[in-house]
């Protein structure tokens, strides 16, 4: 190709890329005057003189939104304060206030089960009886040898208070009637231990026996719950040890009752933080009105705790560099920008820490023209958050 043709299309580049770089960079006129060009011809160059801007906004009239006329037009909103959502969810599992299984003291034959599934029961109830001929007839022996040796220390002291018979005597009737009142109490032991008796008052769960099955302290008679209330287990991040207390309330969601919330309190704080999972264990007490909840049921657990009070953005107005975060502040009708730190990120807002204060505006739309000391025409301004 001829060298004159190369040096026209290497021109007409040059003056396509002239062209687009006056209609992207806003202060293109300024730019081309400081390069000695005329301040007219600058202008028409970069499209900015008074029949361009004035058709480019739509016409002589008043421009969007009563801005100013000139400079990068731009939507804007005020930063405003908002509040930390301080508060935790966790998954728990229920557990009755109360559960017992109850197994014999001892092996034997059952004789009688006295409670069916559900049943409540009080405290002390004979649940299950195990066979007991052998224990009833030592506590008979045992009773009738405390009557003999009782009788036999009456005649003694009766001897000795007629001198027929001596002190030493009466000390070893004595002794002799003590140790036959302990094997007594023995005997009522052994045979009381063939009850199963119900240690506290609930609500018999299943009975997986039946009289005339031979069972062994092993062997599971049935489970006792006390279902008045459950207590929730769950884990906290432990960023919140500090500030969970005991008392405290919290509002738990049964997966079996979705939307339908229950109120409880904190009742006991584990003394540590678990190395592994770095959770702080909580458990909560939820009051069972109505006995619609069991134990082993899922809970979704939420806490609320204070939050601290930062400023906020608009999400739009968070703009990213090389650096950080950062947002577009109007300062006297002119582009600053701020660099932030984002302390917390929501659907609707950003709270934000650094030199923004609340009502300051920030460009939220036509940042990507937007550059520093820029003049703005604020298009827009919605009203700040609460």
């Amino acid at each position: 190709m001829a060298s004159w043709k190369q040096l026209l299309i290497i021109a007409a580049l040059g003056l396509v890329c002239l062209f687009a770089w006056t209609r992207i960079d806003p202060n293109a006129a300024a730019r081309l005057q400081a390069l000695g060009l005329d301040p007219a011809l600058a202008k028409r160059i970069a499209g900015t003189d008074a029949t361009t801007a004035t058709g480019s906004i739509g016409g002589s009239g008043p421009k969007a939104g009563g801005g100013r006329r000139g400079g990068v037009l731009v939507v804007a909103a005020p930063a405003f304060t908002a509040t930390v959502d301080n508060s935790v969810t966790a998954i728990g599992d229920g557990e009755a206030a109360r559960s017992i299984t109850l197994v014999p003291l001892e092996s034997g034959v059952l004789t009688a089960v006295n409670v069916s599934p559900g049943d409540r029961v009080k405290k002390g109830d004979v649940v299950a009886e195990l066979d007991s001929d052998k224990e009833r007839i030592a506590r008979d022996r045992a009773a009738l040898q405390e009557r003999l040796v009782a009788n036999k220390v009456s005649r003694i002291e009766q001897l000795t208070r007629s001198r027929a018979a001596t002190t030493v005597q009466l000390d070893d009737a004595k002794g002799e009637l003590e140790t036959a009142r302990l094997a007594l109490r023995d005997a009522e032991v052994a045979l009381q231990r063939r009850l199963i008796t119900a240690p506290a008052d609930g609500i018999a769960g299943l009975v997986p026996v039946e009289a005339g099955a031979y069972v062994t302290p092993q062997t599971a008679i049935t489970t006792i719950d006390d279902r008045s209330s459950l207590i929730v287990d769950f884990w906290v991040p432990e960023r919140f040890a500090a500030l969970v207390r005991i008392g405290q309330p919290v509002e738990a969601e049964a997966v079996a009752f979705p939307g339908r919330p229950f109120e409880g309190t904190v009742s006991q704080i584990a003394s540590r933080v678990d190395r592994d999972s770095r959770t702080l264990q909580i458990r909560a007490s939820i009051p069972n009105t109505g006995d619609r909840l069991r134990p082993g049921m899922s809970f979704r657990v939420n806490m609320k705790f204070p939050g601290e009070q930062h400023v906020a953005v608009d999400p739009l107005a968070i703009q990213w560099s090389s650096r950080g975060p950062y947002v577009w502040n109007v300062a006297d009708g002119k582009a600053k920008r701020l660099d932030v730190r984002i302390i917390q990120r929501n659907s609707d807002a950003v709270m934000v820490s650094g030199e923004i204060q609340p009502g300051d505006l920030t460009v939220i739309e036509g940042v990507q023209s937007v550059r520093e000391g820029v003049a703005l025409n604020i298009a827009e301004q919605p009203a700040g958050g609460a």
